[in-house]
């Protein structure tokens, strides 16, 4: 490929800052404590960090209710740290991206406040608002993403307001262009600052059904957010005009210089060609997550169909992106590996190798699994109203354990951090850089020999005839990927070349004459020589 961006040949690393890392001991990660882990990330390999919601919040959904996008949020820091990490990252070539929210603001901005006064309030068609039903209820039928009705009631103006999530987050109207023109000041505000993209918070959710039409019910087929809802979103997701939106947005970005990033969170999108819909004709998003992806069961022959039916139609110059975690999902080694090392180091190698940027969560790189959060712990606020049928996000968002003992280098020992450590005695980052057969050295290698490759950067992917449960494919012309998803032992014959990475340590190096032997769970990178095997 000609004309290749940072985020096509480069890793992409999510922080959740609140729990990377504490510099201050009040418990709380902060954006100081992210500067003060640079140099770990720029030795681990990565091009650029996402940053979770750092701006104001009344963190009734920990960020992503905002009060307020053009200041820090005083429990992570202030400008002054963000414009130093700005500075810091640019002197190691990281380049940064932050969370931006435009489907809704907390019910405490100042936009919101005022649109309560009254119908003719200045920024009350800021928000979607809409009269009962004739006979009172909702306008629809229309659910939130986190239980119950998307509608909460106005009594003093007698109208209903939108959220799709929280009551406590209102949905903006994006049919209005006082809106439109407020993002894109803030767009380029962030910009200004120096970061060099947006991911987006379920950006395929702004535009709703003028008339409020009801939801059909849920099909058994549909993936675990439809489920979870209960109807098919098709009048409050991914709605036609959301298209001319995503184009002035690219339009707005690019003109801050090449480079410039916008990640879309796809919510409930799990049709490829839906997804691949969002790339426009190269002129709305650069990367859209793959939930489907994401969420598939961990077996060969699942992943193997989605890779390709996102590989037909997600084509070159448009890129995938692939991730196992996130914020919002349980962590990859907990519910695709089970915790079992040979099949997280399995999920890293794949991860790692595919055609696409690579997302990995703060963590994957160790192992780290979910941890368990009793109760009386609970953060998430979904967590609170859905447990015990649903016991929330937190398991997944609790500290980076950086090394053993009390406070677990997260924040002082003497501190009690927002969330419970877990694993830290089991999974930490000084223990793991010490050990030579660790998951973080091995990630560190795979990394680095994905940063000197070009066939893994910016290869073209090929599927590889392969026998029962093992995902084989070719990457660029020389470089093959062998994936053992069972407890079986399986020989593959045809297989010259060698060895570059393994899941099993110390095989690299070694020379193939024509069969490759797989342990159970077992994955290799081979530099081919001559044809690619056959079966």
């Amino acid at each position: 490929m000609s004309n290749t961006q940072w985020w096509q040949t480069g890793i992409i690393y999510q922080i959740y800052v609140r729990s990377f890392c504490d510099s201050n001991g009040d418990g709380i990660g902060d954006l100081q404590g992210v500067i003060s882990k640079l140099d770990y990330l720029k030795d681990l390999g990565v091009a650029g960090i996402w940053l979770s919601p750092i701006t104001v919040s009344a963190n009734a959904d920990w960020g992503y209710d905002v009060v307020d996008y053009y200041s820090i949020d005083p429990h992570l820091g202030s400008m002054a740290d963000f414009d130093q990490l700005i500075a810091e990252t640019a002197k190691r070539g990281i380049k940064v991206l932050i969370d931006m929210v435009p489907n809704h603001t907390s019910i405490h901005h100042p936009w919101f406040q005022s649109a309560l006064i009254g119908r003719d309030s200045e920024y009350r068609d800021y928000y979607i608002w809409a009269d009962p039903k004739p006979g009172g209820g909702p306008p629809s039928n229309w659910r939130s993403m986190f239980g119950g009705s998307a509608w909460s009631y106005h009594r003093p103006t007698h109208q209903y307001f939108l959220h799709n999530f929280l009551p406590e987050q209102a949905d903006l109207n994006w049919r209005n262009p006082m809106v439109k023109a407020e993002f894109d000041r803030i767009f380029k505000f962030w910009l200004g600052k120096g970061v060099c993209g947006f991911r987006i918070d379920v950006f395929n959710m702004l535009i709703k059904d003028q008339l409020f039409r009801d939801n059909p019910e849920a099909n058994n087929d549909e993936g675990y957010e439809v489920k979870l809802l209960g109807q098919e979103p098709i009048y409050t997701t991914s709605r036609p005009e959301l298209h001319r939106i995503l184009r002035h947005w690219r339009q707005i970005v690019d003109k801050n210089g090449p480079g410039r990033l916008l990640l879309g969170e796809t919510t409930m999108v799990y049709d490829m060609h839906q997804l691949a819909a969002f790339y426009g004709t190269h002129n709305e998003l650069e990367l859209a997550f793959n939930f489907a992806f994401l969420q598939s069961k961990f077996r060969a022959r699942d992943l193997r169909r989605l890779v390709e039916e996102t590989e037909a139609v997600i084509k070159s110059p448009d890129w995938p992106v692939w991730t196992g975690s996130n914020h919002d999902q349980p962590r990859f080694p907990s519910r695709w590996a089970r915790a079992d090392e040979r099949k997280i180091r399995c999920g890293l190698l794949m991860l790692l190798t595919l055609r696409g940027t690579p997302v990995l969560y703060y963590g994957d790189e160790i192992g780290m699994e979910d941890t368990l959060v009793m109760p009386w712990r609970l953060q998430d606020s979904v967590g609170k109203r859905l447990w015990p049928l649903y016991t929330g996000r937190d398991k997944a968002r609790t500290p980076m354990p950086w090394q053993s003992g009390p406070g677990a280098g997260f924040t002082s020992p003497d501190t009690k951090p927002w969330l419970p450590i877990g694993w830290a005695a089991h999974r930490n980052v000084e223990a793991q850089a010490a050990g030579s057969d660790s998951t973080l050295r091995f990630t560190r290698d795979v990394i680095a020999y994905r940063n000197q490759t070009a066939d893994l950067q910016t290869g073209a992917y090929q599927s590889l005839p392969s026998p029962g449960r093992v995902w084989a494919y070719l990457r660029g012309s020389k470089t093959a990927v062998f994936i053992n998803f069972s407890n079986l032992k399986i020989t593959l014959d045809g297989v010259a070349g060698q060895v570059q990475l393994s899941t099993i340590r110390g095989e690299e190096g070694a020379q193939l004459l024509g069969e490759l032997k797989l342990a159970p769970w077992h994955g290799v990178v081979v530099h081919l020589e001559g044809r690619p095997p056959s079966y």
